[in-house]
């Protein structure tokens, strides 16, 4: 291992998807972050990690927490097939009813709506009309009251 290097991740005969940490991140902060990422602890094997559900995607997932911890600035070493710097992968599954076809779906429902529509000709029932504008401007008398209050 490269000195510097904070995680290693790797493939495992036994416990498939495999991540450990070295002696240079502190151990509570290690098993934080790896928790996160959907790491578990492999029992009897101390500083070993194991993907959870590693038929779920697993490659992807993987790829996905080295990638998360690089970004956050930490040194991590991992199997060429893991690496997402050195491997492309093969493409995303992809979900029915998922976020592709929801945009299909709205890109639609957009194309059928006019966004600059004439306003209507017949005003709704419940609106009241509205009286024409006087061509004349009345004149208001103001007139001071007597007796009142000065101001």
């Amino acid at each position: 291992m490269q000195p510097g290097t904070h995680f290693s991740f790797g493939d495992h005969k036994e416990h498939g998807f495999v991540a450990s940490f070295t002696s240079s991140i502190p151990q509570h902060l290690a098993h934080w972050f790896l928790e996160r990422e959907q790491f578990e602890p492999v029992p009897g094997e101390p500083g070993l990690y194991r993907l959870s559900e590693p038929e779920r995607d697993g490659v992807r997932r993987t790829r996905q927490a080295v990638h998360d911890l690089r970004r956050r600035g930490y040194t991590v070493q991992a199997d060429i097939r893991l690496n997402p710097a050195l491997s492309t992968g093969p493409p995303r599954p992809v979900r029915p009813h998922g976020l592709q076809e929801r945009r299909s779906r709205l890109a639609q429902a957009a194309g059928r709506t006019t966004l600059r529509s004439t306003p209507p000709t017949t005003s709704p029932p419940s609106a009241r009309p509205i009286p024409p504008k006087p061509t004349y401007a009345p004149t208001v008398h103001l007139t001071a009251a007597v007796g009142g209050r000065s101001r």
